[in-house]
């Protein structure tokens, strides 16, 4: 916890400041790592997506060979197989990827959120005890 020096009129508002200052700069730093991983999020999803087009695709174009010959019908729906079973295996370690990074984006909002709730303390309990002082200082002067 950030400690502040006395001033004449509570903590050194200078340090203060410059605190708030380094605060802010740390959120707004993670707020952009957080919209970065949103951004790749995205881009995950569209690659997924164009896998999924890749196979409907290749469904159709199988349904082409089966018309031209038996025997081009045959050595195509094979070659679709192998193609439509790479591009599931691919679809797949996409998906995972995506929820894993999902899932770490999550930790970090979670993480985030706690970070603001210790600082928002930290500053309501700062403010508090210049408060205090405040009170103090009235006490003084009566």
């Amino acid at each position: 916890m950030k400690k502040f020096t006395m001033a004449v009129n509570g903590y050194n508002k200078h340090e203060v400041n410059n605190f708030v200052s380094k605060v802010i700069i740390e959120y707004e730093s993670l707020l952009n790592k957080l919209k970065l991983k949103d951004q790749e999020i995205a881009i995950l999803k569209q690659k997924a997506e164009r896998f999924n087009g890749m196979e409907n695709s290749l469904n159709r174009a199988l349904i082409v060979a089966e018309n031209s010959s038996s025997e081009m019908r045959k050595v195509a729906k094979e070659e679709a197989n192998l193609i439509i079973e790479d591009a599931k295996r691919n679809a797949s370690k996409i998906i995972n990827d995506s929820l894993k990074q999902a899932a770490e984006t999550d930790a970090e909002v979670v993480a985030l959120k706690k970070q603001i709730q210790i600082y928002k303390a930290r500053i309501k309990q700062v403010i508090e005890e210049q408060l205090a002082m405040v009170d103090d200082i009235d006490k003084i002067e009566s």
